[in-house]
């Protein structure tokens, strides 16, 4: 049977989703048929998380209620506290993160997927529990105590809080809220295929969440803001980005937190997060990697005119978040703890009409090969 191979799959739908859309052309990004601009401006990321989940904005008592239940399940028991101590202080934290989160499901079973109830609560564990576990590693790794959450702060609030101890400015939590909502969800991208394969079939939604963090780990996905911060550092002055780019450009290499997949204009999470960062310089002062990046932009929409690469959400995000003193290799699991509610969004619509997924393959080896004695090799 004649098959039409598409590398990456690219172009190929692979389900039906009423989670998010994307239009590529236009620019535009909505959640569940809501602009990601207006969720950034009005809503918070719990009540965006709630969205995606369910389908539509909470009531009044239901996001209280959706508070409440994230509140009592974010601290993680001292035998994940204990696993994380066991880990090597300098492996990956997203590794560290894989760890624990599949390790989560040996306290909490989930195998039933099929009640609704237990559901909820896997969604509510892991929504809770990420970011403990995140500021937990990102602390122990460095042999400081873990500091468990605060009941009294909000979500971004209390995330900042256990990384440091101190409670952050309200603008640090106001910008960090937007940035977990602008990292939410983004229709069919590797890590939710990932999850969504997994959950074809009927494993535990933690098995599903680990093996989307697993997916969102390489470098041409979450991965990506960490090398960006990085060449930022590594171009160093404005001045000096033209020539770097120009470089990069004769050799043919990839230029990071530039190009997607889907976007033929600047990502609209670019854009935005753009915004937040002058935000917060105007108030904590400027950045030297910021000074770079906008270079960096100017230099590429000349040398890469016509092609439709320009920014995508990687390549603001990691200044912003250390601006925040937070360490470039957290950068990835910050995208992991805000993606888990549009992964679970798509295991929970995944679970209405499961199918396993098994796609076809195209085999391009030797046929009617005789097996060869060893002495005769």
């Amino acid at each position: 049977m004649p098959h039409d191979f598409m590398p990456g799959l690219a172009g190929v739908p692979a389900a039906k989703s009423a989670i998010s859309d994307v239009d590529g052309q236009r620019g535009v990004l909505e959640y569940r048929g809501i602009r990601v601009e207006e969720l950034c401006l009005r809503s918070s990321y719990l009540e965006t998380a709630y969205l995606l989940l369910f389908g539509h904005l909470p009531t009044q008592p239901q996001l209280a209620r959706w508070h409440e239940d994230i509140v009592h399940h974010r601290r993680i028991k001292f035998k994940i506290v204990d696993l994380l101590k066991c880990l090597p202080e300098q492996g990956h934290p997203m590794d560290a993160l894989q760890a624990a989160v599949a390790a989560l499901g040996m306290f909490y079973p989930g195998r039933n997927v099929q009640d609704v109830d237990n559901n909820y609560w896997s969604a509510v564990r892991l929504v809770a529990k990420l970011p403990t576990i995140v500021a937990a590693w990102a602390r122990l790794r460095h042999g400081n105590e873990y500091i468990p959450p605060r009941d009294d702060l909000g979500f971004s609030e209390n995330f900042l809080y256990m990384l440091t101890e101190t409670e952050p400015l309200p603008l640090w939590s106001d910008i960090f809220d937007d940035c977990l909502i602008l990292h939410a969800e983004h229709t069919m991208n590797a890590s939710t295929f990932t999850g969504m394969v997994t959950a074809s079939t009927l494993a535990d939604p933690y098995t599903v969440v680990a093996s989307s963090i697993g997916a969102l780990k390489g470098p041409l996905h979450g991965g990506a803001n960490e090398e960006v911060v990085q060449m930022l550092k590594e171009i160093g002055d404005p001045g000096r980005a033209r020539s770097y780019l120009e470089e990069q450009v004769r050799a043919k290499q990839r230029l990071m937190g530039f190009g997607h997949r889907v976007y033929k204009v600047k990502d609209p999470r670019a854009t935005i997060l753009q915004g937040l960062c002058e935000r917060l310089f105007k108030e904590c002062g400027n950045s030297p990697l910021y000074e770079v990046a906008v270079e960096v932009e100017r230099v590429a929409e000349e040398l890469l005119k016509g092609k439709g690469i320009y920014p995508n959400v990687d390549f603001y995000s990691g200044i912003v978040y250390d601006k925040m003193g937070i360490e470039t290799d957290l950068f990835t699991p910050l995208f992991a703890l805000a993606r888990v509610s549009g992964w679970l969004a798509h295991w929970l619509e995944q679970l209405r009409e499961n199918k396993l997924f098994r796609p076809d393959q195209i085999y391009s080896g030797e046929h009617n090969r005789s097996y060869v004695p060893i002495e005769q090799r």
